[in-house]
Formats: structure tokens, sequence, C-alpha cells
């Protein structure tokens, strides 16, 4: 395992889906009502460890589960 990028899951899975849905940073900041700023700092793991509240609005924007966030998915 890669365990410098394991540290920065939550960040590259929601790279990831917002780049599936074609959203860019800003329009994804919006929907889940967070700042521009924090999701920038979630996705490139300068922020690891954000709210547990912060999450629930970006799994919300994206209609998933939080757990799905935060699941290593590449095998």
């Amino acid at each position: 395992m890669n365990k410098e990028k394991d540290k920065n899951i939550l960040g590259a899975n929601i790279k990831k889906l917002r780049n599936k849905l074609e959203l860019t940073q800003e329009q994804l900041s919006k929907k889940a009502d967070i700042s521009y700023t924090s999701l920038t700092k979630i996705e490139t793991g300068v922020i690891k460890d954000p709210s547990v509240y912060t999450v629930a609005k970006i799994a919300k924007a994206f209609d998933v589960t939080i757990e799905s966030l935060l699941i290593n998915d590449e095998k």
C-alpha cells in the first residue's frame, strides 16, 4: 500500500467524484455550502481531518454516504 496516498483517501475520493460529475471545485463548494478554500484544502490533503459536519455536507452534495468518501476502493 502507498501510505502517502492512504493519508488522503477522502480528498482523492472527492476529487474523483467531482471530476466524474464534471463539477469544478467552486461549483461543488457552493453545492455543499462550504468554502472554496476548505474544499481545495481537503482535496489536496492540507486539511486531513475535516469535521464530520463538513464531510456530511460534501456527501450530501454528491448524494452518497459519508462512508463511501472514506473508503479506499482502489485495488
